[in-house]
């Protein structure tokens, strides 16, 4: 009689990943002081999918990003 239970994958530890650590992407985000904002604006616009939904969540973020002087990171630069 088969087994009713779903069939177990095949991982060994060098398979499985550690996600609990912060990749690039999301230490740079950190390094901010603006994550929590960030990860608000991402929320709202995976739930509602349109941007111009989520603009209090942009204020928001935009107010923190100034407020910690992330201005520099993002200004061009004649060289």
């Amino acid at each position: 009689m088969p087994s009713n239970k779903p069939p177990v994958p095949d991982e060994t530890p060098a398979q499985v990943q550690d996600d609990d650590e912060p990749d690039a992407w999301d230490q740079r985000i950190n390094d901010t002081g603006c994550s929590a904002e960030n990860a608000r604006l991402n929320d709202c616009y995976f739930e509602k999918k349109d941007w111009r939904l989520c603009k209090s969540e942009m204020e928001a973020f935009k107010a923190c990003w100034k407020a910690k002087g992330n201005t520099s990171r993002t200004e061009s630069r004649d060289k």
